[in-house]
């Protein structure tokens, strides 16, 4: 068996293992399980998404150790933990360590069958999440699978669910499959309480992606919204904020924020926020987003949306800063070589890949892009894809 250690590779040289790193990192190991330590780098839910997805999809045995050892609360949160359960429904396979607090698990995968799984995180943890662990899975069952994602939608510290729909879908589906994704009731922090219905069928097989040229900004539009007992001029505030401050710099763009009170019937509790995305003359797309609390100003959340926006906008990276690491597993699936070029690499993107790398036999290099002026920080990520494949289709 292996042992996966937590060498951290330094950003320029991601994919260069030495031969005596390798040693270091591999170990013979008990019953055969690839051991992941789920507290070195980024120390997240991320390390335990990405490994188990892989371990799920390879049918690799694994034991997580220190989860979330880097975090104020360490161990497994009720999202993680339904997330996790629903991998093992998903695949027939044995948890053990699931429980809210655990900071160890192992998990012993089966062969991943479609049809409909359910998770609920039973709070606020963030369906998009629970999607970034399945969605790999299931794009690889023998038939095809409806996921229903109980949580929150628009949530901290997650992709909100608009991102998903807006941004990562469209540029994910270049991988060559499709989904569906039916928001069927929006949910906030603290209480949760939304739903969202994920449809899609099998793969063959996933397809490099290609996404190096960045192209011009053609248009600008999103979404500024209130649920519940909030007013409707606290999203009128927070859009035309967002509108004054991308004004400054874009000057010449028209932008189309629109302000929606979201219908009672479609939203579980109150909260507020805002994304904006921009789209290129190539098909790039970038985001900005901003939620809002008891105590924030709806014109700070509006300018820092706006102002993230615009951050993804200056690096000339093809993709935005929280694509970039939803991206590496699909890469690592993928038959042959993806080349994506995006901003600084962030310290999840080295994460998924550090982990994509110990678990599939893909190999990313790292470059920083030396083909224009050089105030840009801009960097290609490449992979060579392992090319899984489907055996059930």
């Amino acid at each position: 068996g292996l042992a996966v250690c937590g060498a951290q590779p330094t950003p320029h040289r991601l994919g260069r293992s030495s031969p005596g790193r390798r040693r270091g990192c591999l170990l013979p190991m008990d019953g055969d399980r690839v051991e992941i330590d789920g507290g070195v780098m980024e120390g997240g839910g991320q390390i335990l998404r990405v490994s188990t997805a892989l371990s799920c999809l390879l049918g690799l045995p694994l034991r997580v150790r220190r989860i979330r050892a880097g975090r104020s609360q360490p161990g497994l949160r009720p999202q993680h933990l339904s997330g996790l359960e629903m991998i093992r429904d998903l695949c027939d396979g044995q948890l053990d360590g699931g429980e809210i607090g655990s900071t160890e698990i192992t998990f012993t995968p089966g062969k991943i069958k479609g049809g409909t799984h359910i998770a609920d995180t039973k709070t606020a943890g963030s369906v998009c999440l629970l999607l970034q662990v399945a969605m790999p899975c299931v794009l690889f069952a023998a038939s095809p699978s409806e996921l229903r994602l109980k949580g929150g939608t628009n949530a901290e510290m997650a992709p909100q669910i608009d991102y998903t729909v807006l941004v990562f879908k469209p540029i994910i589906e270049k991988f060559n499959f499709t989904f569906d994704c039916d928001i069927k009731r929006r949910g906030y922090y603290p209480q949760g309480g939304g739903e969202v219905i994920v449809r899609m069928s099998p793969v063959k097989q996933l397809s490099p992606i290609n996404l190096t040229e960045r192209g011009t900004v053609t248009k600008i539009h999103g979404r500024a919204f209130v649920a519940g007992a909030l007013p409707i001029k606290l999203a009128k505030d927070m859009a035309s904020a967002a509108v004054r401050c991308i004004r400054k710099e874009i000057g010449d763009l028209y932008v189309n924020i629109q302000p929606v009170r979201e219908p009672d019937n479609q939203a579980f509790g109150t909260g507020s926020g805002i994304i904006i995305v921009a789209e290129t003359s190539t098909g790039c797309l970038f985001a900005g987003s901003s939620l809002g609390k008891r105590g924030k100003n709806s014109d700070r959340v509006g300018i820092e949306a706006a102002e993230m926006l615009l951050g993804n906008l200056r690096h000339g990276g093809a993709v935005d800063d929280y694509l970039q690491d939803q991206l590496i597993i699909f890469m690592a699936l993928a038959n042959g070589v993806s080349r994506v070029k995006s901003g600084p690499i962030t310290l999840h993107t080295q994460t998924a890949v550090h982990f994509a790398e110990q678990l599939t036999k893909a190999k990313f290099t790292v470059t920083k892009s030396e083909d224009e002026d050089s105030t840009k920080d801009t960097y290609f990520i490449e992979c060579q894809g392992m090319g899984m494949i489907n055996s059930s289709l």
